[in-house]
Formats: structure tokens, sequence, C-alpha cells
């Protein structure tokens, strides 16, 4: 089943199951496909879908930390809610021993000898993750290796 007909199928059944912040996000999620779908004129495929879902994910992750530092805890909450139902759409992160063990070796692969080479390095690794890496912890990560 693709990413698209399971967001279907789970808005169906969270608005049976009256289950709202999952109604709630997946109604923004499918309005956000749907955007996106009128700006391309065309049917979104998975990867595309993915991207909707990712963009949605950090979006409450940046609220998240917001808020926290206005000390709003309640809204926190909520938004820490609805990130949670949008990474059951996401693949699963990278481990940081694993995130190490791919920079060691991406750093090896592309020859990358300083800080000049952190684009190089970051993109490799994000083309081929995409979805799976944190793109602070990368960057965090690869900025260490290479200093």
């Amino acid at each position: 089943m693709s990413l698209i007909q399971q967001i279907d199928k789970d808005y169906i059944t969270a608005y049976k199951a009256k289950e709202q912040v999952a109604l709630g996000v997946l109604r923004h999620l499918k309005t956000a496909a749907k955007n996106m779908q009128i700006d391309l004129k065309r049917e979104l495929n998975d990867e595309e879908m993915l991207d909707v879902v990712m963009k949605q994910a950090k979006q409450r992750q940046d609220s998240i930390e917001q808020f926290r530092a206005a000390n709003r805890e309640d809204l926190v909450a909520v938004e820490a809610a609805e990130l949670e139902v949008l990474q059951t759409y996401l693949p699963s992160q990278l481990s940081d021993e694993e995130l190490e063990e791919l920079v060691t070796k991406t750093v090896a692969e592309t020859g990358a000898a300083g800080m000049k080479d952190m684009g190089k390095v970051m993109n490799a690794i994000m083309a081929e993750y995409k979805g799976r890496v944190d793109g602070k912890k990368l960057s965090a990560s690869v900025r260490a290796k290479l200093a």
C-alpha cells in the first residue's frame, strides 16, 4: 500500500473513531499534499508525499522548540502529540552510532579534508538517507569529524 493510500485509510479510521488529534493532523497533511499536487499539476508519488510529511514534522519540531522557549508546556504537549502521529509515516531514524559510522565512511569515500568539503559530505548522506537523518545532528557530526 502506498503512503498516500495509507494516510487516506488512517484518516477514515481516525474519523470513525473520533480521534481528534490524529484526525486534525491527517487533515492538515492531506491539505498540504493537495496544495503540492496543485502546484505540480499532477499526482504525488510516495517520495513527494514523504517530503510533505517530513515538512509537517519539521514544522511541529520547530513549534515545540519555540513553545519551550516561551514556557508554554501546554502547547508543547499538543505539538508533541501531533508530531507523534506524523512520525508513524516517517522511516525510522538512524541511531547516533549508525550516524557516526556513516559520517566516517562518507568522509573517507568523498575524500573530504576540511570544513570546505562539509557540503559534499552532507549532500551525499542526505541524498542516500533522506528522511532517516536529522539535519541538525548530521551537521554537528560532520562538523566534528572535519574540524
